[in-house]
């Protein structure tokens, strides 16, 4: 056999050519795309779109620390380590880091790089407390458990896919709902959903958000925070309000618009009942209406997050079809 002059044929003793030297740049808007690519290579099981991450970057304040660095090779992003505020637990002195890598990457070198830039930046930032939320089965688990991490909370994300859901088995909780007097309405049924509306549903989003089992109290976003990350995403058509017989509202079940990554998949936010009016059935029957309107739009799953000391609504949740993933994990270290 022949072989041109012009390209030899490289010896089998000849050693690798060197892998290009890292590089660590700041991310920019421009880099989303690639960014949401590596993120979804990542973690498969948990794609990000571009609009997940442009939605993030409007959702936070002015002046809010962050900080999302990229490790590459070349064009290629191999890591990443972002430290910022956290969207739960905010509590004053907390940041959150996110450590991600190439699936081949792992717990190895580039791993130690990251997590040691990810915490040097939190503590530039004044953090006293360092939180990681990650999947029970992610690599980033057991690598922050072996580095001064120790579990927070746990939630569990279950999906119900919708198509199975017998609403027949639930009557005598819609009938014990209807003998107290409580409607359950559609909050696009209650009018124009504008600043009045949005603040009298923040009243009632906060008191039960404070009612919520969990590792620490749910820090409640201020009005016009909720306003902008919540408010905006919500959908009228899928929320439910449970009514008294005076008009008060008691409970309610939202649903959020789709990610592109999951486009048959509404986000079941928050189902909650005022302690008076518990033991009704109000829970199952503001789930039931939400999961109702959900089918009607042509949706087939409904995917929610519970804490894990939560019994009551995991129990709702598990009576109704939610089937459990894997537990999203919250770690905690302290600095300070």
């Amino acid at each position: 056999m022949l072989y041109s002059a012009m390209a030899p044929l490289p010896s089998p003793h000849a050693p690798p050519s060197p892998a290009p030297e890292l590089q660590w740049r700041e991310a920019s808007a421009a880099d989303f795309p690639r960014l949401a690519a590596f993120l979804s290579a990542a973690h498969p099981e948990s794609p990000v779109g571009v609009g997940d991450l442009q939605r993030r970057a409007s959702e936070r304040e002015p002046g809010e620390p962050h900080r999302l660095q990229m490790a590459l090779r070349g064009d290629d992003i191999v890591g990443l380590a972002e430290t910022g505020v956290p969207r739960l637990d905010g509590h004053s002195g907390w940041l959150e880091i996110t450590l991600r890598t190439r699936p081949t990457g792992g717990s190895g070198p580039l791993a130690q790089e990251l997590l040691a830039l990810a915490e040097a930046h939190a503590q530039e930032l004044g953090a006293r407390t360092l939180i990681s939320r990650v999947r029970e089965d992610w690599w980033e688990h057991a690598f922050l458990l072996t580095h001064g991490y120790a579990e927070h909370d746990r939630m569990w994300t279950s999906t119900l896919d919708l198509r199975t859901l017998d609403f027949a088995r639930f009557v005598p909780q819609q009938a014990r709902t209807t003998a107290a007097g409580v409607q359950v309405v559609s909050l696009a049924a209650l009018g124009t959903f504008d600043e009045a509306q949005q603040r009298r549903f923040y009243g009632l989003v906060a008191a039960l958000l404070a009612d919520v089992p969990s590792a620490t109290p749910v820090s409640v976003w201020p009005f016009e925070v909720w306003q902008r990350r919540a408010g905006q995403r919500m959908q009228p058509e899928g929320v439910f309000l449970a009514v008294a017989p005076d008009g008060a509202w008691v409970g309610l079940s939202e649903l959020y618009r789709p990610s592109a990554t999951h486009p048959d998949t509404l986000h079941n936010g928050l189902t909650g009942v005022l302690p008076p009016w518990r033991g009704l059935g109000l829970a199952y029957t503001l789930k039931l209406a939400a999961a109702r309107a959900a089918l009607q739009r042509g949706f087939t799953h409904s995917r929610t997050g519970n804490h894990s000391v939560n019994r009551p609504m995991l129990a709702v949740n598990e009576r109704l079809g939610f089937v459990r993933g894997p537990a999203l994990v919250t770690l905690r270290r302290e600095v300070r």
